[in-house]
């Protein structure tokens, strides 16, 4: 859930100290391109008030009118769908046959939005589950990636603090790496105590401590994702040792298939990892996309970690003679 679904929430709590009725549109599912992805929600006062968007704007306009009408969700939940037809999805602003599906839930004493929003405030990552037949709620922690699942009986979604992205290295490729990080709602921190090394940018955080106290001090968890991208082991392995430990959804390091190796025996010898640890670590880190320049591979490790957040899995590239491609963006194995 991106800070803009949180101001949602947020604005139903609001709502519901004022005395109102709100119902909380959740997105479950699309066919084609959609305009907000799944997960994202719109909340509805009784009175016709609208907070949060799931389309251009054509769906929030009928769930509007349906309020007013008072034909929305009135006692559990229930699922809808729009854009079935070519013409009702042209109406609605979908691409002509796309679909999207919504849960429409009336907000009552048992839905716990104020809990969950404490929670969060907490930091921490709430698995959320609705039954549809009663709208009543559990809350429990949250592990791994983000999901969104709706079955006949259930919708199971789940919350969380910010996404953090941790960089061990303030060369220039990480300049880029957190530029554009930046732009996918992570908070982004850079751990590099050389000296020689600072970065200058609004909203980064620069700490200059040790990278393995700078790992245990921030307390990774199921939303941070750690790189090293020093090639100096004496600061990368130091990240990597305490990373590897942590909940963190992904920890990389820079570096040819060759360094990688070498790495893992490292650490392994050194620091006492087991193989299932050392199996959590991504590297050469990035999809191999051929990138070569440092925004290059700085997109190849952001795409990396969008499609381990969502659960989808890469394949490597293959040459045409069918074995796969030796080489990591920017590097030589």
């Amino acid at each position: 859930m991106d800070n803009v679904d949180l101001q949602v929430l947020r604005q139903v709590v609001a709502w519901r100290a004022a005395g109102a009725g709100v119902v909380l549109g959740t997105i479950t599912r699309t066919w084609g391109s959609a305009p907000r992805p799944v997960g994202s929600v719109v909340a509805v006062r009784d009175d016709g008030q609208i907070a949060g968007s799931v389309s251009g704007g054509c769906i929030e306009d009928d769930l509007i009118a349906r309020m007013r009408e008072q034909a929305l969700a009135a006692d559990v939940p229930k699922v809808v769908r729009y854009g079935v037809s070519g013409d009702e999805a042209a109406r609605f602003g979908l691409p002509c046959g796309g679909t999207l599906e919504l849960v429409l839930e009336p907000i009552q004493a048992n839905s716990q939005i104020e809990l969950l929003l404490e929670r969060l405030s907490q930091g921490q990552r709430v698995r959320r589950e609705l039954t549809l037949a009663t709208g009543a709620v559990t809350l429990a922690e949250a592990t791994g990636a983000d999901a969104v699942l709706l079955n006949e009986t259930t919708l199971i979604s789940t919350h969380g603090p910010d996404w953090r992205l941790v960089v061990v290295g303030a060369g220039q490729m990480t300049l880029y790496l957190a530029q554009m990080a930046q732009a996918l709602d992570y908070q982004v921190i850079i751990i590099d105590p050389r000296e020689e090394y600072a970065v200058e940018l609004p909203g980064v955080v620069h700490r200059r401590d040790m990278p393995d106290d700078a790992v245990l001090a921030l307390k990774p968890d199921a939303h941070t994702a750690i790189i090293a991208l020093t090639h100096d082991p004496k600061l990368d392995d130091l990240a990597l040792m305490e990373a590897l430990r942590t909940p963190a959804f992904y920890v990389g390091a820079i570096g040819s298939r060759l360094n990688q190796s070498k790495r893992k025996q490292r650490l392994a010898e050194h620091f006492g990892l087991s193989e299932t640890e050392l199996a959590r670590l991504y590297g050469p880190v990035g999809i191999k996309n051929g990138a070569r320049t440092p925004p290059e591979i700085a997109v190849s490790i952001l795409a990396e970690l969008t499609a381990v957040r969502y659960g989808w899995r890469i394949p490597e590239p293959v040459f045409e003679g069918g074995g796969p491609a030796l080489s990591a963006p920017g590097c030589v194995a």
